[in-house]
């Protein structure tokens, strides 16, 4: 058994700042099997929301504020399921393509609501990853560009379980590749 658990996750959110925007939704699943997932959808905490990430995602504010679970409670719900699919002696480790954005929301909602992060102080960039496994440029890597090559051009769908899943299934992939090539 491997001493991590890489657990897929993506977010949508009202915006691209955790302290004026809220985190609107949670999707993640593991990267050795992406069929064991998890999603949520959270009421809004803020009321700050800019247009262009609302239409990106087209989750409904007034829709999250009557059907989103709290924050406290959603962020309790994906920590218990962290902690179910990761087995004794596993570090969950948080994967992300761009792992930057979607870590700063996460991370920000487990310590205010929580006071703790279940992943540790750290995240797993797979657009990093790629880049220094490949040596492509930055600019490819992009989900666009990846998917072309490990996805069948799949495109986001900005479903937050959806990509989660999907970023699950590149990360495989580039991992896969890596033993591949590994050199001891």
């Amino acid at each position: 058994m491997s001493k991590e658990n890489y657990i897929s996750v993506d977010v949508e959110t009202a915006g691209p700042i955790p302290g004026k925007n809220a985190l609107l939704s949670i999707g993640a699943c593991l990267v050795s099997e992406p069929s064991i997932s998890f999603y949520i959808e959270l009421q809004p905490d803020k009321d700050e929301v800019e247009k262009e990430s609302m239409a990106i995602h087209g989750l409904s504010i007034e829709s999250l504020k009557i059907t989103g679970k709290p924050p406290a409670e959603a962020m309790q719900i994906f920590t218990d399921w962290i902690k179910k699919v990761t087995a004794k002696g596993q570090q969950p480790v948080f994967v992300a393509l761009n792992a930057p954005f979607d870590w700063m929301f996460v991370n920000d909602y487990f310590h205010r609501y929580l006071g703790y992060n279940p992943f540790g102080h750290s995240a797993l960039d797979i657009k990093a990853y790629f880049m220094g496994q490949t040596g492509v440029d930055w600019g490819q890597t992009s989900f666009r560009y990846m998917s072309n090559h490990f996805l069948e051009e799949r495109h986001r769908t900005h479903n937050a379980l959806a990509d989660a899943q999907d970023q699950a299934e590149i990360f495989r992939r580039i991992l896969e590749r890596a033993t591949e090539t590994k050199i001891l």
